[in-house]
């Protein structure tokens, strides 16, 4: 099967982008998101104090289980007719792994493989200067440090696994902040409380120098597409 990956800053429209394109070729896509691989919350506090207590969080470099993302897609490629692939998902508000049990399940063999994440060909970045309150508890760049690891060791390979990515580019940064709220109403099916909207002011801080930097041309991709602050694509370049 094509491994094919979508890449684009939180709120982009990625997930749904690719949801509806395995749906429209139904059952000949399979599809499944960064996002459906993280670490739970037990996983990340033990990593946080391994290493440092900004791991905690979820979406940077280093709090993605890779292995489990490489095996689903090995075991896609190595189906046949009759094979029952399960493909993993993650309950962001419980903030663990879904049960193995209430996983969607793939059968056969796909003709393409679809996976979304928002750093996906993201390059290693400078560790600089903090850029927000976030990055200014990341004293010793630490944090920092390590996602540029991870980004060019285990996540990097992953990267390279792709046989094309496609990157959404969003026009600014601020826009993002906007996206991922809307997208945390989707997800929770109300309005936001100012605590909730608080959080996400702070939760995104942990993605910016990452997100600016593929912006910036950061990003290994065959394809660009440059979205306005609609999420309509409005230029493609390769």
């Amino acid at each position: 099967p094509a491994l094919i990956g979508v890449a684009g800053a939180q709120g982009s429209g990625k997930t749904t982008a690719v949801q509806l394109l395995e749906a429209a070729n139904r059952p000949r896509f399979a599809q499944f998101s960064i996002d459906d691989v993280y670490l739970d919350r037990d996983q990340r506090a033990a990593m946080a104090a391994r290493t440092h207590p900004l791991f905690v969080t979820r979406g940077p470099p280093g709090t993605h289980d890779i292995a489990l993302a490489r095996a689903t897609i090995d075991a896609l490629t190595a189906a046949s007719p009759e094979t029952e692939t399960p493909l993993p998902r993650f309950d962001k508000i419980a903030d663990f792994m879904k049960p193995r049990a209430e996983w969607p399940v793939f059968r056969g063999r796909p003709e393409a493989i679809l996976v979304d994440a928002w750093c996906l060909g993201a390059l290693p970045t400078p560790v600089g200067s903090p850029l927000n309150e976030v990055e200014a508890q990341d004293t010793e760049g630490v944090w920092r440090r390590l996602q540029n690891e991870f980004l060019a060791d285990a996540y990097g390979d992953w990267f390279k696994s792709f046989d094309a990515i496609i990157y959404l580019k969003p026009p600014n940064w601020e826009v993002v902040r906007r996206w991922r709220g809307e997208q945390e109403v989707t997800l929770r099916g109300r309005e936001l409380t100012d605590a909730e909207n608080a959080w996400i002011d702070r939760f995104i801080m942990h993605y910016e120098r990452i997100t600016r930097s593929m912006m910036d041309g950061g990003v290994v991709a065959d394809a660009v597409v440059q979205l306005d602050d609609r999420r309509r694509a409005v230029a493609v370049h390769s």
